[in-house]
């Protein structure tokens, strides 16, 4: 049997591969959501499995794996906001751990490359906080809470920090986190024996001012980060200096074609393609999908805008291979499969699709 599987892989077949799993952080204000969801893709096929309800728990909007895969940790809205750590059973079955207090308006959440850290940007709060997981995943202790300062040109949006996303850099030594408010990319050391966090030098990047940063994507050699403006529609390319760990602006571009309707419109999540060669970013509003193409130099080129077959996708997700992105659709109740061409780094729609309720990120297993 063994040679027959040899000839079925040197003949680029499919030999039984497992279906990915995904996981789905959702708003519990609707009645039809209550938590966190889990399903499964097939790699070849793109089909969906059936939606299932991993963990019961109050609006996690935001959700991040450990690196090892065993933890679980969310964003809620339990006891007026908290981080959560949740034990990954078989069958994508989600066991409470423990939950500790986030801040005010806890919106992301992370981890760092060992797993040990864990952090959450908080909107309400303007603030960032990390905390230490124990060797069985769950959360030991704050350790970190850093409160930021500053404005921005919008008096709407901006007349204070509103922190909404941070992750560590190449090497875990520097945590990085996009203030919509300042327009501030906030630069952390990162003490990885015990998870504290402490301004850097410089302490911040910027973006064209008004932009509001929302998430971040680092490109896979490490050497660029692309951030994406939730006001602005735009994306701003950095580039990394390893040794300092400062960010330099080196190109800006719109995430909508030109003349295209800008009302009302607003970006929400950016990924890297795990080739590096794409970048994807999602719009509410507009309801689409962006496609860049990424250069040698880091700077990105527009592809593709395309309807995102959901309502208000404010989070996305690709499968670990880059075959495939999901889309939750806050507004409608669903997810969306599309299919990324290996070739363009496009995308084209597929008949798959599910109903859960108020879907907005979506994280795949590693």
């Amino acid at each position: 049997m063994n040679w027959i599987l040899a000839l079925m892989l040197l003949a680029g077949g499919s030999v039984f591969a497992a279906p990915l799993r995904f996981y789905l952080g959702t708003y519990t204000d609707k009645p039809s959501s209550r938590g966190i969801y889990t399903g499964t893709i097939d790699a070849d096929t793109g089909r969906l499995g059936a939606l299932e309800l991993a963990a019961a728990t109050r609006s996690p909007n935001y959700l991040a794996l450990a690196p090892d895969g065993k933890t679980l940790y969310a964003v809620t809205a339990t006891n007026g906001g908290s981080v959560a750590a949740f034990r990954v059973e078989r069958g994508g079955q989600l066991t409470w751990l423990n939950d500790l207090p986030s801040g005010s308006g806890g919106c992301f959440v992370s981890t760092d490359a060992t797993g040990r850290s864990v952090f959450v940007a908080n909107y309400g709060g303007g603030s960032v906080a990390s905390f230490r997981a124990k060797p069985d995943g769950s959360l030991d202790r704050q350790i970190s809470l850093l409160t930021q300062t500053g404005s921005g040109p919008n008096p709407q949006r901006q007349k204070q920090p509103h922190l909404h996303s941070i992750y560590t850099g190449p090497g875990n030594r520097r945590a990085y986190a996009c203030d919509l408010g300042t327009d501030a990319i906030w630069i952390f050391n990162l003490n990885p024996a015990d998870g504290s966090l402490s301004p850097a030098n410089p302490p911040a990047a910027k973006v064209p001012p008004g932009s509001g940063p929302r998430h971040l994507a680092w490109h896979p050699n490490g050497r660029f980060a692309y951030v994406n403006g939730e006001m602005g529609l735009n994306v701003t390319v950095f580039e990394l200096d390893p040794e300092t760990g400062s960010l330099a602006a080196i190109h800006t571009v719109p995430t909508l074609p030109a003349g295209a309707a800008t009302n009302g419109v607003t970006s929400a999540e950016i990924f890297c393609h795990p080739s590096g060669k794409w970048l994807y970013v999602s719009h509410r509003g507009a309801d689409s999908l962006a496609v860049f193409a990424i250069g040698a130099d880091g700077k990105l080129t527009w592809r593709q805008n395309v309807p995102a077959g959901v309502k208000v996708p404010r989070g996305f997700g690709l499968d670990p291979a880059g075959q495939w992105l999901i889309v939750a659709g806050q507004n409608d109740n669903r997810i969306a499969v599309f299919k990324i061409d290996p070739a363009t780094g496009k995308l084209s729609a597929t008949d798959q699709t599910a109903t859960v309720g108020s879907p907005v990120c979506v994280v795949f297993e590693r």
